[in-house]
């Protein structure tokens, strides 16, 4: 099942329950009120997660996974890769 655009498993997300967040997949806009840059590439292309673009990974979705505060050093990039099938 697809919980985010980015690969994020937001099941596994401490703000979840925390924040009452649907996950993107489910809202237009994140609990931290900003638009996320992945989400808006992602479902412009009409995609349902960045695994399925044909730029995958992308220099947004690297920088996204490997950020130094909110990254996750690529995880987020594997399980997209799982989504692929």
């Amino acid at each position: 099942m697809i919980e985010s655009r980015c690969g994020i498993l937001c099941s596994e997300c401490e703000y979840k329950e925390e924040m009452d967040c649907k996950g993107c997949v489910n809202i237009d806009k994140p609990f931290w009120g900003e638009k996320c840059p992945v989400k808006v590439c992602c479902e412009s292309k009409e995609l349902s997660h960045c695994g399925q673009c044909d730029n995958f990974p992308c220099e947004l979705l690297i920088q996204f996974a490997y950020d130094k505060e909110q990254g996750d050093d690529g995880k987020r990039i594997k399980q997209c890769k799982a989504w692929q099938g």
